[in-house]
């Protein structure tokens, strides 16, 4: 009696280490995009985002939503939460996630606005544009980007998220006005359709220059347009003349 409770508990240790080494191999063994980083973005948010200042629980939790290492190559995944920007090809860059939350913070989203977002890059921003906003219009000027952000936004189930290949500098008129204009690459100085398309009441968040580059706010009161400076940034700069 004594042996058969003995193997009975050694087959149950058996099995239960089976059980153990099969969970932590299959973990091991997950495709790298499987895992959600859901850790690294809570650090991400904790301690570059928040001690940073951003304070606007919705863009918060929309940071903490949208998985950014899903935007990246599989080789940056890691990368992904890491307080700097990332290559994405066609020598443009996913933005360092401060940026991001900076400028989404900057145009005050409530929830029922149309937005144009200018350099769609790998989608990103406008996936974070999107669980805030009720309509986003994004235009990138390279068309293998364009194509492939659109591909990646409609996997993820964006519905309300709609790019295009196109120059920036014109805006997107047919779906103007605007009551947010968001530019992800820096024109040397704001481009007037841009001007043009913002609705009254709303707020154009732009980085401006060549080499030196501030971080601009620009709210139209009244049809006359209020500049504010932010803060100075390096972005890639904005390209013209391409359809």
């Amino acid at each position: 009696m004594i042996l058969t409770k003995t193997r009975k508990m050694a087959l149950t240790f058996s099995l239960m280490a089976f059980s153990f080494l099969f969970l932590l191999l299959a973990k091991n063994n997950q495709p790298e995009g499987s895992d959600d980083f859901r850790q690294e973005r809570k650090g991400m948010i904790e301690t570059q985002i928040k001690a940073r200042g951003i304070k606007d629980q919705r863009v918060l939790d929309a940071l903490e939503k949208v998985k950014r290492h899903l935007f990246v190559s599989e080789n940056n995944q890691r990368l992904a939460y890491e307080d700097h920007p990332l290559g994405i090809g066609e020598g443009q860059t996913i933005s360092q996630p401060y940026i991001v939350a900076l400028m989404t913070e900057l145009l005050e989203l409530k929830g029922g606005e149309r937005i144009l977002e200018i350099g769609t890059g790998c989608g990103y921003q406008a996936a974070v544009l999107g669980e805030l906003a009720k309509e986003v219009y994004s235009i990138e000027i390279l068309e293998s980007l364009a194509q492939s952000a659109e591909a990646r936004l409609k996997k993820l189930g964006y519905r309300n998220i709609f790019v295009r290949q196109g120059d920036g500098f014109l805006g997107w008129k047919e779906h103007a006005p605007y009551d947010g204009i968001i530019v992800t690459c820096a024109p040397p100085e704001i481009p007037s359709a841009l001007i043009e398309q913002l609705a009254e009441g709303g707020r154009l968040v732009i980085p401006v220059g060549n080499f030196f580059q501030q971080l601009k706010v620009v709210r139209k009161i009244n049809g006359e347009m209020i500049e504010e400076d932010v803060i100075p940034v390096r972005f890639v700069p904005m390209i013209h003349g391409k359809e």
